[in-house]
């Protein structure tokens, strides 16, 4: 916006002072002469000007801003008009005070630089406040032409004419203004002067002004004044010229004003900074010459015309230089092409040449290398290409189809009707209505037994095995060569456009098998003739068009019929073949599965024949005797009545006074043997329940209401974990007091294992909920097969004496995680050992719906350090209360765990599990990175690998002295869950 000028401003300090610069005082007498320079045009009588002697403060200004502006606030709220703001100038990215004229909206203001007078629409964020000692009046003034207003009603163009002409006259001219009057608004009349021209005169005779009507010498006259928006509008509008320096007689700097008319000024070079500032040539006028007093009118207008023509045959020579160098361009281009083409075809005709010196000799070579191709793809099956794969497969399918065998209809029919009468007395209650529905049902089940004989000598005639096997090859061939392909719908009229199909291709590729054939028999003849023909030997002439024929012609269709034939053989097939196809094979596919399923179907069937079959021959319209478990238990009832008497008779030889420590000994020897043979008798007694239980869920459901002494419902109930004929005073048991803070915790030994009993607290409800929930973990564990990760539920009994319910597990001391830390912690490996072992216990939990609920660090066990396995939880509660411990966490919410020194894997899991937003699954934590094992480093695959072994001094404890090894536990161990 300043032009050349702004690197006049680092010669002045930094921090200028303006208590030098005054306001002019108006001069009320009309008076006053000013010598000021043109900065700004309005209207052809309307302009902006800048006094000369202000020139030095417009520097200090410049360069105050330019430190100031750039570290200021920008502007903020109401905005106030009468304040001086700093503006950054659009065109040049400088700094000028201004003013505000309009708030046009939110965003946008227009403003006027003060200093100069031009306006412009600003953004907020590029106007910014100054300080106080640069809110002092501005530099420029308004001055109005004396004795001259607009005419009415004059168009828009010739009013932008009168602009341009007043600026060609006034513009960086020094000029000037005798002081006639001045407005309110500070608008100054005057007569301006340039030279011996008189401004006001020129621009009344080329009509762009009219001269005022005046009332008196001492008045100003009263014009009709332009609309103040529609002049801002105009002035807008017009283009924006970049302002140089003025002349040499007083140096000025300006921000880009706004000129009248369309068009801008063009200034010449000016002499401090040496920068050539140009204006369109169409606005070239009176300005651009350096006018002394002495110049007249008639020699300006003289020079400006010859510069206007000047300028005009320049840019005719420029646009005819640019033609020329454009044609002199396309000359030299289309001569390199020619020359390229010249090339091209010189190289075509040597080729050419040298191609029909050896045109027979290349044929030839050529057609071997094909017959050669062709000979290998004779020899190689070409017949998945016509689906000869797939014509197989139906074939096979059509000759052995197997089919639904005659009696399993009327057998599917026969069995619903005893499953519906083995459903209704599995939910009967009453004895004598149970009788009668057992009758019923043995009624069926004497149907269902010769309907079974029936269908399986009818299954035995087939080789279903056979069959199976057949198909399931023949699918895994066709999915091999056309990978999988979706099951359509079963149409028969795909088959049969399939046969069509390929019978079109055979006989399509026969032809041009045949033709081939022909045309090399022709050529192979033609080589028999000639070779008669050059014999030297034979004296008769051979040379004949009969004799010998045109070999052009025979190569040509030889070489027709190779590449025919290649084409067939080599190139992809088409859409419509691949369709044909894909959609014959999903046929086929589905056909061999339908069939695969069905005899699946048949065999199940089959075998669930045989058992049925072998059950039922021994129990045939009877139900299963429990004799022998009634025996079992008959015997287990006369063992604990020994036991409990060798256990009386014990306590009262140990409380008399002169007791025998040999006899002592016996008793205790009979008593270990009796507990023994009880538990004996308890494992074959749950056997026995076991074989009854698959009866009751496969055949005979009524035994639970025939025999409800023997309590077989509630053995199924518990899954096979609750047993009635355990009873706590049968163990030599040692209340463990000090981990029983939540429930009562008795340690035992049981064929030499140590056990725990848990006792909970029961009523007729709990009772109930605890069975059920130990009976879904029990479950868990079993189907998991050794690799539950789970700590195994060994009894369930209830007491019988007292509201009490037991459960019975394994006892490790000093295995679970907080003893093994508190004494030797685990290593990375081992730990991560033990992690994944926790990982797989949960997941197992997770997949039988049962949430734990209560992990911590005394219900984890690190089974010799290798294997780690979850304990068991409190099956009384319903709702489980997790505690998390509390972790301090970075500012994004990442826990600190760089005090753990753990590996990244393992840091990655742990900030996964802890982050409330990350929720995973206990089979991704199984699958985690970091279990992921490097070479050298085994992972315990079950907990049969991991047997516990305990050190060898709690073994001796263990034998030598019970109680010891729990008082060492009681060291070891804060609580057990």
């Amino acid at each position: 916006m300043w032009g050349s000028g702004h690197s006049s401003r680092t010669s002045v300090a930094g921090s200028a002072s303006f208590s030098g610069i005054v306001q002019m005082e108006e001069d009320k007498h009309c008076s006053k002469v000013e010598d000021v320079v043109g900065s700004h045009v309005e209207d052809a009588v309307t302009f902006w000007a800048q006094s000369i002697s202000r020139n030095k403060d417009i520097m200090k200004i410049g360069c105050s801003l330019s430190e100031v502006c750039p570290l200021a606030n920008s502007v903020f709220g109401n905005l106030d008009p009468k304040k001086i703001y700093g503006g950054l100038f659009s065109e040049d990215k400088c700094w000028y005070r201004c003013q505000v004229l309009k708030v046009i909206n939110d965003e946008k203001c227009l403003v006027r630089y003060i200093d100069y007078g031009n306006t412009e629409i600003l953004n907020r964020s590029d106007i910014v406040e100054i300080p106080l000692d640069l809110q002092f009046s501005s530099v420029a003034k308004k001055y109005r032409l004396w004795g001259l207003q607009i005419p009415s009603g004059q168009e828009v163009t010739q009013f932008d004419q009168g602009r341009t002409f007043l600026g060609s006259l006034i513009f960086e001219k020094e000029i000037k203004m005798r002081i006639k009057a001045t407005y309110q608004d500070g608008t100054v009349i005057a007569q301006a002067e340039y030279g011996n021209v008189d401004i006001g005169e020129e621009v009344a005779k080329k009509g762009f002004a009219e001269k005022c009507r005046l009332t008196s010498s001492t008045h100003i006259c009263e014009e009709k004044k332009s609309d103040p928006g529609q002049l801002v509008l105009r002035n807008l509008k017009s283009p924006i010229p970049l302002w140089g320096h003025r002349s040499s007689q007083s140096t000025f700097t300006r921000p880009k004003g706004r000129l009248s008319g369309r068009l801008s000024l063009d200034l010449k070079n000016e002499n401090d900074a040496g920068n050539n500032v140009t204006f369109p040539k169409e606005n070239l006028a009176v300005g651009d010459f350096k006018l002394g007093s002495n110049v007249s009118l008639a020699k300006i207008k003289q020079d400006q015309k010859l510069i206007e023509e000047n300028e005009k045959l320049k840019t005719e020579k420029e646009v005819l230089l640019e033609r020329c160098k454009t044609l002199e361009l396309k000359v030299e281009q289309t001569a390199q092409e020619l020359q390229q083409e010249k090339a091209t075809t010189m190289d075509l005709t040597k080729r050419l040449e040298s191609t029909l010196k050896t045109c027979i000799g290349t044929r030839m070579k050529n057609l071997a290398a094909k017959v050669e191709i062709l000979k290998e793809i004779r020899r190689v099956s070409i017949s998945v290409r016509f689906g000869n794969d797939l014509s197989d497969a139906i074939q096979v399918l059509g000759e052995d189809c197997f089919t639904v065998p005659a009696s399993l209809n009327e057998l599917q029919l026969i069995w619903e009707e005893y499953n519906l009468a083995q459903e209704k007395i599995q939910t009967c209650e009453n004895v004598n209505e149970g009788n009668i529905l057992i009758a019923e049902r043995n009624e069926v089940q004497q149907k269902l037994y010769m309907a079974v004989e029936v269908f399986i000598l009818e299954v035995d005639e087939f080789s279903l095995n056979k069959r199976l096997k057949t198909l399931q090859d023949l699918s895994a061939s066709l999915e091999a060569v056309y990978g999988q392909v979706k099951e359509g719908i079963n149409s028969e009229e795909i088959l049969e456009k399939f046969n069509d199909w390929r019978c079109n291709k055979r006989e399509e590729f026969t032809s041009v098998r045949s033709e081939t054939e022909t045309c090399i028999q022709r050529l192979v003849a033609w080589f028999q003739n000639t070779l008669k023909a050059f014999d030297l030997s034979v004296e008769e002439s051979l040379i004949s068009d009969d004799t010998i024929d045109n070999i052009d012609e025979i190569l040509e269709n030889t070489e027709s019929g190779v590449c025919k034939e290649l084409e067939i053989s080599l190139i992809e097939q088409g859409d419509a073949d691949k369709e044909i196809i894909l959609k014959t094979c999903s046929q086929v596919l589905q056909k061999i599965h339908s069939e695969e399923s069905l005899i699946v179907t048949v065999q199940s069937k089959y075998k669930d024949s045989v058992e049925f079959k072998k059950q039922i021959i021994e129990c045939l319209n009877k139900s299963p005797s429990v004799d022998h478990l009634l025996s079992i238990k008959k015997t287990l009832k006369s063992l604990k009545a020994r036991l409990r008497w060798k256990l009386v008779e014990k306590n009262n030889l140990e409380e008399s006074d002169d007791h025998d420590g040999s006899e002592i000994e016996k008793i205790k020897q009979e008593i270990t043997q009796l507990r023994n043979s009880v538990f004996q008798g308890i494992y074959h007694e749950q056997e026995e329940y076991a074989k009854l239980s698959s009866l009751v869920q496969k055949w005979f459901p009524e035994l639970p209401l025939l025999h409800p002494e023997i309590g077989l419902l509630k053995y199924m109930n518990s899954g096979g974990l609750l047993t009635m004929s355990l009873e706590r005073d049968l163990l030599d048991a040692e209340p463990m007091k000090e981990l029983s803070s939540k429930r009562p915790l008795i340690c035992s030994e049981v064929n030499g294992q140590i056990i725990l009993l848990k006792g909970y607290s029961v009523d007729v409800d709990t009772e109930a909920r605890v069975i059920q929930r130990a009976a879904a973990y029990h479950k868990a564990w079993r189907e998991a097969k050794g690799e539950s990760g789970l700590l195994p539920l060994l009894f369930l009994f209830l007491c019988k004496s007292d509201p009490m319910a037991y459960l019975m597990v394994p006892y490790y001391p000093r295995a679970n995680l907080n003893a093994v830390q508190s004494t030797m912690p685990l290593t990375s490996e081992e730990a991560l050992k033990v992690m994944k072992g926790v990982a797989q216990g949960l997941h197992t939990l997770h997949k039988a719906d049962i949430i734990h609920g209560s992990l911590h660090q005394n219900n984890v066990f690190a089974l010799n350090r290798q294997h780690g396995i979850v304990g068991d939880f409190d099956f009384t509660k319903s709702v489980l209360s997790v505690q998390n411990e509390e972790f301090e966490t970075n500012e994004d919410g990442i826990p600190k765990m760089d005090q753990f020194h753990l590996d990244d894997n393992v840091k990655s899991l742990l900030c996964s599990l802890i982050c409330c937003r990350s929720s995973m699954t206990a089979e991704q934590v199984l699958n985690a990175d970091c279990f992921l094992l490097p070479n050298g480093i085994s992972m315990p695959n079950s907990e049969k690998d991991t047997e516990y072994i305990p050190k060898k001094e709690e073994e001796e404890l263990k034998v030598k002295n019970l109680d010891k090894d729990k008082e060492k536990t009681r060291n070891g161990e804060a609580s057990f869950d």
